[in-house]
């Protein structure tokens, strides 16, 4: 996965020791009713897209840019769907160690085609609801929020 600019420069001193980190996640929609998904390179699970926002960037920014350099598709951001501090840190194939506190966006597409649009995924495609490929609960709970017409979701138990 690409390493911002930033967190390689805290990396050179803080080797791979755990950072908590701001995450963004948007979970895309077409007309079609279709979600937005990749596959990352980095252990090849189909996964909603993901990113961290840069120094001074606004989250709800952060999701449509990294939707964008991800996969080429253009969206807008509809509404916060949850936020959360995500309960496991992740350990990177280079021993990086990660938590996030992540916002998750309802997002709309409005142009673009999907496809492959950096080296962070082997695959990007539109999936209808009935048809998803294997995902984490975590983001099947982002869809099935997403969908929901009820307020921002945040975690209230540790």
């Amino acid at each position: 996965m690409a390493i911002p600019d930033f967190i390689r420069a805290v990396r050179a001193t803080a080797g791979h020791q755990l950072l908590f980190l701001p995450g963004v996640s948007a979970v895309v929609f077409d007309d079609e009713g279709r979600v937005l998904l990749g596959r990352r390179a980095d252990n090849g699970r189909w996964t909603l897209i993901t990113g961290i926002p840069d120094p001074g960037e606004q989250p709800a920014l952060a999701a449509v840019r990294e939707v964008y350099e991800e996969t080429a598709v253009e969206c807008v951001v509809e509404r916060v769907v949850l936020v959360e501090a995500l309960p496991e840190p992740v350990t990177y194939p280079n021993g990086d160690q990660c938590q996030y506190m992540d916002t998750t966006f309802r997002c709309r597409a409005v142009g673009g085609e999907a496809r492959v649009n950096d080296d962070e995924s082997l695959d990007v495609g539109w999936f209808p609801l009935d048809a998803l490929p294997p995902l984490r609960d975590s983001d099947l709970f982002r869809i099935k929020q997403a969908l929901a017409d009820e307020p921002t979701w945040f975690a209230t138990t540790a």
